[in-house]
């Protein structure tokens, strides 16, 4: 157990800070900071309460920047490991193959997920200075449905990045995922006005594809609409915790497999 405790631990530490190395979250918070403080001091057309949606665009900033994180970080877990050959020296430890996935896995989710509160800690900021009121339970809910979101979105690209390429991986996991997050609600409703087998496809899409937008409390925070229920909060969290363990389960069984 102790073992197994120290590998954990080197490779999360290992995956925190190659994110961390890397110039990709300086470049985006420089632009989060851009982009948030003339947000901030804004005030639509005069009227105090249009700035409102000032927040929600500053949010949706938050989601886009988490995402591009979270998918960029998932997909180099492994093909670069392959590409330089180092993942030889770190199955040599020794290492088993499920130990080696988890262990970046994890190290992955704590690097995307510390960037994404940075990146909330630049969002209140600008809130606050713009006078918004935030209630304390909203944005806790709000940002453990997003890490949430994000633990999932790196399973996600990990996956990907073990059965298609690079390229392909970086369209596809983002795609579905924004995908799901603009238009998963209404992916039924579409159902009942197209084709049958347009709607058997959408069917298809609704019960498969990762719904992002169970974790999107974007109107919630910013209208004061008042936070989720227990129920619907534990369920969004049990939602995201099955399908990441579905997807790294898929992954570890393409890793074993994988010839190295």
């Amino acid at each position: 157990m102790k073992i197994l405790l120290l590998q954990m631990r080197a490779l999360v530490k290992l995956s925190f800070l190659e994110l961390w190395r890397r110039n990709d979250v300086f470049a985006l918070a420089l632009l989060a900071v851009a982009l948030m403080v003339p947000l901030s001091m804004a005030s639509p057309f005069g009227a105090s309460g249009a700035t409102r949606y000032l927040d929600e665009v500053a949010l949706l900033l938050v989601w886009g920047y988490s995402l591009f994180i979270a998918v960029g970080t998932g997909s180099r877990l492994f093909p670069p490991e392959f590409e330089s050959r180092t993942i030889y020296p770190l199955l040599s430890k020794p290492i088993s193959r499920g130990r080696l996935l988890l262990g970046k896995y994890l190290g992955a989710c704590a690097a995307s997920g510390s960037a994404l509160l940075v990146f909330y800690a630049l969002f209140l900021g600008s809130a606050v200075a713009r006078g918004s009121s935030v209630s304390l339970l909203e944005i806790v809910q709000a940002v453990v449905l997003h890490l949430a979101f994000v633990a999932l979105a790196v399973a996600a690209s990990l996956f990907g990045s073990l059965i298609v390429t690079r390229s392909a991986n970086l369209a596809l996991v983002p795609m579905v995922l924004a995908s799901m997050f603009f238009f998963g609600r209404k992916l039924l409703h579409y159902a009942d006005a197209v084709s049958p087998l347009s709607a058997w496809a959408l069917k298809v899409a609704y019960a498969v594809a990762p719904h992002a937008e169970f974790f999107d409390m974007r109107q919630r925070l910013v209208h004061g609409w008042g936070a989720v229920d227990g129920a619907a909060f534990a369920a969004a969290l049990a939602y995201a915790a099955a399908y990441t363990a579905m997807l790294l389960f898929a992954a570890s069984a393409v890793l074993k497999r994988k010839r190295i």
